[in-house]
């Protein structure tokens, strides 16, 4: 029995061999992949933060018991997307079915029922895709203003109770859909041609919804919503270059001390000039960082963008970076507070102490990029914390010139001290003079 095993196997082995495509094949084969399922090693260390609550996009969680109410929504939203555009559901169907192929190949991995019912798929697509559409549009567009006053989800209350829900689960990277299915939708709502001519259009659409900038950067193409976000957090800030040092941020200098023990060492923090994320640096014994709001989303929404960084080869470690850049300065509630008082941390969900456990335990199990783009502050910070003459004058100021009445009593000492001195001289020259 052993042996015919053994023997099917390597049969197994050099069919394999023979059907092995090429290498551009196999890039082309990889380069699709943009929406993953998250493994058990990273989901353990929070589970709720890669789960959906509310509702579910996509084939991964679709079908769960707790997800189920939100169908019957999703068909109303497709009733309404169908009458305000005046196109028959066929139109819809035949538009997707035309890149059904590269919807699947988006998914890694997608399950065996998913990729042999075509039709189901597309059902899922279609559904699932127009409901996004209605959600997106409702906060900006009077297009989707045929709903009922009193709709659960597309009136004012929905917005205010539904809608922060469905917002945190748009963010969770097994819980998206591609683009394409967007841009198809759209193209065929406005008749094609219309929709290319602003092809920004979407990209604006999910950068509003979140309301992230009124500032709408250009983003080019982008895979999903979780990925648009990503590039509106990271914007280029002006006339910043970033020049790879080649230092490993792990060990050694790439460890920098907590904001309290910086402060100390006569660095000041200060906000950055834009919200990116990538605006981070250090000149003059300035530190700059950018303004973080940090409420009860922030978590989910940044181990979902450190989770794509993780898996999706190429796209960067921008985010991966800024959360352990944040982890380093940020040690005990006393480091949130000084940062608070800077103005660079908003706390909206209660304690400095909740804050920084929440920080601290974002960074588990994180790998980081030995070419971070942080690598020359994490440089610039060690060597100035080095210098002896910082720590003394940090000192100086720190014991001296904290409040109005720490200065007078200073200038009143050194003044003191000076008559004292000015006294003692006449007094010697007196002496001096009569023998």
């Amino acid at each position: 029995m052993g042996d015919r095993l053994l023997q099917q196997w390597v049969c197994d082995v050099n069919e394999g061999l023979k059907n092995m495509v090429d290498l551009p094949t196999e890039t082309n084969h990889w380069k699709k992949r943009s929406i993953y399922r998250i493994p058990t090693c990273v989901t353990d260390l929070n589970k709720k933060a890669f789960k959906p609550q509310i509702i579910s996009f996509g084939p991964y969680h679709h079908g769960q018991h707790h997800l189920l109410s939100m169908e019957e929504h999703k068909h109303r939203a497709l009733l309404h997307f169908l009458k305000r555009c005046g196109k028959p559901i066929e139109m819809l169907t035949s538009s997707l079915a035309e890149v059904a192929q590269n919807l699947k190949d988006a998914y890694e991995p997608l399950d065996p029922e998913w990729k042999e019912d075509t039709g189901r798929f597309l059902q899922l697509m279609i559904l699932d895709g127009c409901f996004m559409l209605e959600v997106l549009r409702s906060y900006y567009s009077h297009k989707s203003n045929d709903y009922s006053p009193n709709d659960p989800i597309f009136s004012s209350h929905g917005k205010l109770y539904i809608m922060p829900y469905i917002r945190r689960d748009m963010l969770m990277l097994e819980n998206q859909l591609p683009m394409l299915v967007l841009d198809k939708l759209l193209a065929v709502e406005s008749d094609h041609a219309n929709y290319q001519e602003d092809e920004e259009f979407l990209n604006k659409l999910i950068i509003l919804f979140f309301e992230i900038t009124d500032n709408v950067p250009k983003l080019g193409k982008c895979l999903h919503v979780l990925d648009v976000h990503r590039k509106s957090l990271l914007q280029e800030p002006k006339g910043k270059s970033y020049q790879p040092s080649n230092m490993n941020v792990i060990g050694g200098e790439g460890i920098i001390r907590s904001a309290i023990e910086l402060d100390e060492a006569g660095i000041r923090f200060k906000k950055s000039r834009t919200t990116s994320l990538k605006d981070i640096s250090f000149s003059g014994g300035v530190l700059r960082l950018p303004v973080i709001v940090v409420d009860d989303t922030t978590e989910s929404m940044f181990l979902n963008l450190m989770a794509f960084e993780r898996f999706h080869v190429g796209v960067g470690n921008d985010v991966t970076s800024y959360i352990f850049f944040m982890d380093n300065i940020i040690d005990s509630a006393l480091d949130v507070a000084l940062l608070h008082s800077r103005g660079i941390i908003h706390n909206a969900i209660g304690s400095d102490n909740a804050v920084a456990k929440l920080f601290n335990s974002m960074s588990k199990d994180v790998t980081l990029d030995p070419e971070s783009s942080l690598d020359m502050v994490y440089k610039s910070i060690n060597k100035y914390c080095k210098q002896p003459w910082n720590k003394w004058r940090a000192n100086l100021i720190h014991t001296y010139f904290r409040n109005p009445w720490s200065i007078i009593s200073l200038v009143a000492a050194v003044f003191l001290f000076a008559i004292t001195i000015v006294q003692t001289v006449y007094a010697l020259c007196d002496y001096y003079r009569q023998n």
